[in-house]
């Protein structure tokens, strides 16, 4: 019987893997992990775009907890609201999360995923040259990471959110004015840059220690995508707070 448990359990681990998508399984096995060692119950998905974490979380890593998606674009915001309807837990924001309460220009790239409310540019590298160009430009709402906390917190119950930011160049500079509700966030995931592709872009070495000066300390980097060998463009860091309890 025991041979027979120890077959199933190794079956169970089994699975076809698309080499063009490997680095997706890395993605989904770690956040498994910090999700439910650390018990979270709210992500904070900024930078949401057409929902495709929200997604992932719900499909590949199996989080069935409060996901709060900020979306400034209305096109895109409304396909992550079609892929939201029936889902009571996931809530779409047609917001943007930045560094001050009020309005901010947003830039609509040839590619939705690299629309930003930072400018792009090409000088560190310029693979992605056609589909990061502005398309078009509005005003859009915004709020600091705190103001949202404290709003949100109020008609949620959350005690133990996630924060992942996906803002195109943007990441550093919400942390930096987020203010004291950063304290309560267990962990976060964002996208780091080797190259440059935003004015707002920072350098992957001064964003790491912008978080570690917050508190979080490193727990993983993963791949965001297939890769533009030979070069390392971008990759996501997962952080976690040193003094938070499992």
């Amino acid at each position: 019987m025991n041979f027979f448990k120890k077959i199933l359990r190794k079956l169970n681990n089994l699975r076809i893997n698309d080499r063009r998508h490997l680095y997706k399984y890395w993605e989904h096995d770690h956040l498994k992990k910090v999700l439910a060692t650390y018990a979270v119950d709210c992500v904070f998905d900024i930078g949401a775009n057409n929902g495709q974490y929200a997604s992932m979380l719900r499909k590949d890593v199996g989080y069935r907890g409060l996901i709060i998606s900020f979306e400034p674009n209305p096109e895109a915001a409304a396909v992550a609201r079609r892929l939201a309807q029936g889902d009571e837990l996931w809530l779409v924001e047609e917001m943007a999360v930045s560094v001050a309460d009020g309005e901010q220009t947003f830039h609509v790239m040839a590619d939705s995923q690299f629309s930003s409310l930072s400018q792009p540019r090409h000088d560190e590298v310029d693979l992605f040259k056609n589909a990061n160009q502005v398309k078009s430009t509005f005003k859009v709402k915004t709020e600091t990471l705190t103001s949202a906390y404290n709003r949100l917190s109020q008609i949620h119950t959350f005690q133990r959110p996630f924060l992942k930011m996906d803002t195109q160049g943007y990441d550093v500079d919400i942390v930096k004015n987020a203010g004291p509700c950063l304290a309560n966030f267990i962990g976060l995931q964002s996208e780091l840059a080797m190259k440059k592709l935003y004015e707002h872009s920072v350098d992957f070495r001064a964003a790491i220690s912008v978080y570690e000066q917050q508190g979080f300390q490193l727990s993983a980097f993963i791949p965001n995508n297939g890769g533009n060998f030979p070069w390392l463009v971008e990759i996501d860091c997962v952080m976690l707070r040193a003094d938070m309890k499992q």
